[in-house]
């Protein structure tokens, strides 16, 4: 059974308080106990709580830009998530501040974890949480960007399912999960920034160990297959930037390419494969275009012109054009 309470009480967090002076009053921790605790709750007593203008901020924590609707941005932060304006917030703060994210969420969750269990003896894992939208769903849902002493990945890979069937992919996110279900219980706008989770003592590593930490659930640069919006995708093809390419992941095979071209630019169009290139013979400047874009996109560049014959062939992140 799991069990899952977020204790009334805690008041205003302010700059310099100690997240267990606040936290432990509250609840008695025991070994294998999961201590979930907002970010907003971490940035306030680490003093991340500033004042200024949230756009001018929102550059300033940006490290690359993934797409923009509007007055909308998803951004990669300086921590490595891809989250809406760079996580910086504005509310649950005085009119004027705004609530920057924690300097290095992990740390925060290991100092946590080492503190509780210097005064009660109890081996906890700790998470610090914070609200992310999702692709292709409406809503949000906390997830864990801090963690510590917490298995935050639950591989199942070389399982069985009942059937037999080895499960080759099959990772669920743990700490995210455990993070949602601490907002379910907290709530937004009770002043709930702790939540208690007992019951799942198998994830919690032992004393000593703190794990990966939530940094263990961000993809490696170039392995995402959103890498950029869809308009942000034809742009960054278009302008061909060598800083982009990383984004469009490893290159694709030759043949793959080569069934890509023909398909944008006709059956009778001469494409080949050679060797580890692709080639297109009698490309005229628009079909010769359309290939140099195609193949940027798929990992690949023009590596020279022949007269009229185009070839490709496969470009390693940051290569040039």
């Amino acid at each position: 059974m799991i069990t899952i309470w977020a204790p009334d009480g805690v008041g205003e967090v302010r700059r310099g308080d100690e997240l267990a002076d606040l936290l432990l009053p509250l609840v008695e921790p025991a070994d294998g106990d999961i201590v979930c605790v907002t970010s907003k709750a971490v940035s306030k007593a680490e003093g991340r709580v500033v004042a200024g203008d949230r756009a001018e901020a929102v550059v300033r924590e940006t490290v690359r830009l993934v797409a923009r609707r509007g007055p909308l941005s998803i951004v990669v932060n300086r921590l490595g998530l891809t989250m809406a304006a760079a996580g910086v917030d504005a509310s649950n703060v005085e009119p004027g501040r705004i609530v920057l994210l924690p300097e290095d969420p992990d740390a925060s969750a290991r100092r946590l974890r080492a503190i509780v269990a210097e005064r009660t003896g109890a081996n906890v894992g700790v998470l610090v949480t914070d609200t992310a939208g999702r692709a292709w769903r409406e809503g949000q849902t906390d997830i864990a960007i801090g963690a510590a002493g917490l298995t935050v990945v639950d591989d199942h890979a070389g399982r069985t399912d009942a059937y037999g069937n080895e499960l080759l992919v099959t990772a669920p996110a743990v700490a995210d999960e455990l993070a949602g279900a601490a907002e379910l219980a907290a709530g937004k706008l009770h002043g709930r920034p702790f939540t208690l989770v007992r019951g799942r003592g198998d994830l919690v590593l032992p004393p000593g160990e703190d794990g990966a930490g939530a940094a263990g659930l961000l993809r490696p640069a170039g392995s995402d297959l959103f890498g950029f919006g869809s308009r942000e995708a034809v742009l960054a093809a278009l302008s061909g930037g060598p800083e982009h390419r990383f984004a469009f992941g490893s290159p694709t095979d030759a043949d793959e390419l080569a069934g890509l071209l023909t398909g944008l630019l006709g059956a009778g169009t001469g494409v080949t494969v050679d060797d580890d290139a692709v080639c297109l013979a009698g490309a005229d400047e628009r079909a010769r275009w359309v290939a140099e874009v195609a193949a940027y996109a798929h990992g690949w560049r023009t590596d020279r012109v022949d007269g009229a014959t185009v070839r490709l062939s496969p470009a390693g992140p940051g290569a040039a054009r």
